[in-house]
């Protein structure tokens, strides 16, 4: 592999780096690991769109952080695309302040991304409530010296206009945790108005003029939700949980199909049929499992360790089949134990296998990866994790290795959402939890 190659090989194992399957640069690394998972969900996720249109629908998906929830939702745009839905996908990282959210903030960034799209369409949308409501948050929010010259609200209120203003105003907010809590409470009494305004002026026209144009209508994809800081509130009740239930009707409201990414913690919460019945319409979430790398009974998953394999090699050998990859095993590790070895470690955890991948990269700067410098990314990441491990989280790990359940809300949130534990569903076995394979040989664990 020349020095080129291996620059592209070494961006294509980027951890931070999702897959756009609809990218020609990208398709050729996307594996399909929908074999081993139990279900394929976006195939559920489409074909519940399509079936149930034009009525809309609101649907719930979620996951370990770092499983492939993004390059499998990206998957769902091409999909529909290809059926004739416009799709809109909201990476909130982009607009939100992940560590402090509100259901307004979540619908003006969802409007925002709406303007784009309709902008792209070349939509004839009249001006209506929702261009007024905007002038009035910029007259509210205006200041003597910092806002006034940037949000110059058109009079005459054309859709552009307000395209420019609410990007302005989504930027300040997330820039701003004065100017985010002003914007909050002039909307909050305001909530059902801004979601008629968008529902009205915006979603609804949209739908009506893409239909004549032989559109099937708008899908709205709303990722990277399930990120939003779980922290207390004054209230006592978590964010999350205020966000996603007790505001989960207002969620639903919006006109026209919709796929919210929410936090894995809602799982396992006590107000999960509440979660169901507000914001899922009585549909319970979509759980994207890591692949199995390991089955319940303690066997290996040969397929789940074939398939990531596949996802290391398809980085390196991208226009190769799977059979002239294999063959070509040794120019990216010494043998092909190591790369056994590699996947293995990582638990189906693909983000975790492209960081042990991506830290033997950087260290050696040079294929193929050997054993050593594998066992000593390991060690390093191992050494990192158990860092933060307490005496009470490892006896709940005893527990989990021995039971493979975890259970309730504490649990979760000590356990998974640390990554100390993973969640495993195929179809023979059902769901089961098995620890991280870092921490399987931590002497604390006999």
């Amino acid at each position: 592999m020349d020095r080129n190659e291996f620059k592209r090989f070494f961006r294509a194992c980027n951890p931070s780096k999702t897959i756009w399957i609809e990218r020609p640069e990208d398709k050729d690394y996307y594996i399909d690991f929908t074999s081993v998972r139990g279900t394929d969900i976006v195939e559920q996720l489409g074909e519940t769109i399509s079936l149930l249109s034009p009525d809309p629908t609101c649907q719930l998906f979620t996951g370990h952080i770092g499983c492939g929830k993004s390059t499998e939702l990206l998957r769902l745009k091409f999909e529909l695309e290809k059926q004739g839905f416009v799709v809109v996908y909201i990476d909130t990282r982009d607009d939100l302040e992940m560590g402090d959210v509100d259901v307004t903030d979540v619908l003006l960034a969802i409007a925002q991304k709406v303007l784009d799209t309709l902008e792209q369409q070349s939509l004839n949308l009249k001006p209506g409530y929702f261009n007024e409501l905007l002038e009035q948050c910029v007259q509210f929010l205006l200041t003597p010296i910092e806002l006034k010259a940037e949000m110059e609200f058109n009079p005459e209120i054309s859709f552009l206009g307000a395209k420019v203003n609410l990007g302005k105003i989504v930027a300040k907010t997330k820039d701003s945790p004065q100017m985010r809590d002003r914007l909050r409470d002039y909307l909050e009494p305001k909530t059902n108005t801004l979601l008629q305004a968008i529902n009205g002026d915006l979603i609804q026209p949209a739908n009506l003029q893409l239909k004549k144009q032989g559109k099937e209508g708008l899908v709205i994809i709303i990722d990277s939700l399930d990120r939003v800081d779980n922290r207390k509130r004054s209230d006592d009740k978590s964010a999350v949980e205020y966000l996603f239930i007790t505001r989960g009707e207002q969620l639903k409201e919006l006109k026209c199909h919709v796929v919210y990414t929410i936090p894995l913690v809602l799982m396992f919460s006590n107000e999960r049929e509440a979660l169901k019945k507000r914001l899922g319409g009585g549909n319970a979430p979509m759980v994207l499992p890591m692949v199995p790398v390991k089955l319940a009974d303690g066997q290996n998953c040969e397929k789940g360790l074939e398939l990531l394999r596949q996802a290391i090699l398809a980085r390196a050998f991208p226009k190769l089949s799977p059979k002239q990859r294999r063959d070509r095993i040794t120019e990216v590790v010494d043998r092909p134990e190591t790369l056994d070895r590699l996947c293995g470690i990582s638990g189906g955890h693909v983000r975790n296998l492209l960081s042990l991948l991506f830290r033997c990269l950087q260290q050696s700067k040079q294929l193929p990866i050997t054993r050593d410098r594998l066992e000593i990314a390991i060690r390093q990441e191992r050494d990192d994790l158990m860092l933060a491990i307490t005496e009470l989280e490892w006896e709940l790990l005893k527990k989990v290795s021995q039971t493979k359940k975890v259970t309730g809300e504490d649990q979760y949130q000590i356990l998974l959402r640390s990554l100390f534990v993973f969640e495993y569903r195929t179809n023979e076995f059902g769901r089961w939890f098995d620890l991280n394979p870092l921490l399987e040989d931590a002497p604390e664990l006999t």
